[in-house]
């Protein structure tokens, strides 16, 4: 199995337009790893990309991706949705529509009901952009909980009873991964969690000192939002799982991708991703 964290950036991209601070200069100088897209992911074995933030298509681009068949949505906020116009950019042809030729092979799009229905919500004045890309037939859409492609099992676990974020459960041949992308706090509670290879989690504020020198006191309230790195290890202890991976990484946390090394040295069992890492199991 083999997973490719294609953006891991933040609801903030590095580098963030018009901004010159030290870590957005060195991204804008030095390009990937440095420079971060918006928070996806890839499952290279069943071509299978899990939201589609608005730099998806340069993301996709970088870690040279060939095909695309099944887009999955974890939720929908705007920077994991709103680059859902890459559907036209992957499977769209005007000069073959220009000729009354059909498309074939639509992308599937697929979340849980609740996500789907909420999906449905964005769009434009012309309407909902996903029924605009169905009636055109570049997708087709299914409400589902589970997704089997060859050897690959990607189970999808609600975040609570509203079932409007989900947790990615993906499984082959006896590795397990758990992608945990954003609006995960609490932590679900799932037996389906756990003795996992890898756990990527984004949702984690990284230290206490951040942009521009930034202090994150105690009662601020991205606390009660955000993961602090020792409640990340405790969930990766609760469910035994080997490693963990943090994802989402904010602007706004002040780091640059060597700051992240670094801090790696000094953790358990913890370490940052970056655009283009590629986790083979």
């Amino acid at each position: 199995m083999e997973i490719i964290i294609l953006g891991s950036g933040g609801c903030v991209s590095t580098p963030r337009a018009c901004c010159n601070c030290r870590v957005c200069t060195e991204a804008r100088e030095k390009g990937f790893p440095y420079a971060r897209t918006g928070c996806s992911l890839f499952i290279e074995d069943a071509n299978i990309l899990i939201d589609t933030p608005e730099d998806i298509n340069t993301a996709l681009n970088n870690a040279r991706i060939q095909k695309v068949e099944h887009i999955l949505y974890s939720h929908c906020d705007p920077d994991h949705t709103m680059g859902m116009r890459v559907i036209e950019q992957l499977k769209m042809d005007w000069l073959a529509v220009s000729v009354g030729e059909k498309l074939q092979s639509p992308i599937g799009v697929a979340t849980l009901p609740a996500i789907l229905e909420d999906l449905r919500k964005q769009g434009t004045k012309y309407g909902s952009a996903i029924a605009y890309y169905e009636a055109r037939g570049l997708v087709y859409t299914r409400g589902i909980r589970s997704l089997k492609e060859g050897s690959i099992l990607v189970e999808l676990v609600p975040l609570d009873e509203q079932e409007q974020v989900a947790v990615f459960v993906i499984s082959s041949n006896g590795k397990k991964v758990v992608y945990a992308p954003c609006d995960v706090k609490p932590f679900p509670d799932s037996e389906k969690f756990q003795n996992a290879d890898v756990l990527i989690i984004g949702n984690t504020i990284v230290g206490d000192i951040l942009k521009d020198g930034f202090v994150l006191e105690e009662g601020n309230p991205l606390r009660n939002e955000l993961f602090t790195l020792d409640e990340i290890d405790a969930i990766r202890r609760q469910y035994h799982i080997s490693k963990v991976i943090i994802t989402h990484l904010e602007e706004d946390w002040g780091k640059s991708y060597d700051d992240y090394r670094a801090l790696e040295k000094e953790l358990d069992a913890i370490s940052f991703a970056y655009d283009g890492l590629r986790i083979r199991l």
